[in-house]
């Protein structure tokens, strides 16, 4: 344990976030999420079973800020065949997340299923969470951190 740092990090998370520059990207996905293969063993993945993806997200942010230099530094998998701006409640909770660290909404981009498939595989870290709901999948972009 740490004084100050989320207890949800474990020592081999943030590791991995610390080790990331600035324009990396980290996702945070559902327990359905074909992690495994998606990362072709090049990835990290660091499962955190049983908690959803609000709070994974929640704990990653909370010692990640998000990339100001980038259009749209958070995304999400858009749900298929959803209409443009529906988006589930693991999903709102992640617009809000984004929102309350001083990004606009409409900074956070939803991205095509097949679309994010590609996405993150350029992402240097992937994240595991215990969602059961369909489409809980959400990355961001790491800002640059300076003293």
């Amino acid at each position: 344990m740490l004084k100050g740092i989320d207890p949800l990090l474990t020592p081999e998370l943030l590791m991995h976030l610390c080790a990331m520059g600035h324009g990396e990207w980290v996702a945070v996905v559902d327990a359905n999420f074909t992690a495994d293969y998606l990362s072709q063993g090049r990835i990290p993945v660091v499962r955190l079973p049983g908690h959803s993806l609000e709070r994974v997200s929640q704990a990653v942010l909370s010692v990640m800020p998000l990339a100001e230099d980038v259009t749209q530094p958070a995304a999400f998998m858009k749900v298929c065949h959803s209409a443009d701006g529906h988006r589930t409640a693991a999903q709102q909770a992640v617009v809000d997340l984004v929102v309350a660290q001083g990004v606009a909404a409409d900074r956070v981009e939803a991205v095509e299923r097949f679309a994010f498939y590609e996405k993150i595989k350029a992402a240097s870290l992937i994240v595991q969470s215990g969602e059961v709901t369909a489409y809980g999948n959400a990355m961001y972009c790491k800002a640059v951190i300076l003293p």
